[in-house]
């Protein structure tokens, strides 16, 4: 997906994903010419990385 789906699928600024990338903090990103792409397993897995646990 592109940065901007990415953005979209996340709720985030295109922007943040951009700094993400950037501070190598977000999901990691693929250069295809001059464009960034994510693969939708890896944003998944960052996702579940990040998951907030709830059982107390």
């Amino acid at each position: 997906m592109s940065a901007e789906e990415l953005a979209g699928f996340l709720g985030v600024p295109l922007n943040t994903v951009y700094v993400w990338n950037h501070r190598q903090q977000g999901p990691r990103a693929h250069k295809v010419g001059r464009y960034l792409r994510y693969r939708g397993p890896e944003v998944e897995a960052w996702l579940e990385a990040r998951a907030v646990d709830r059982a107390t």
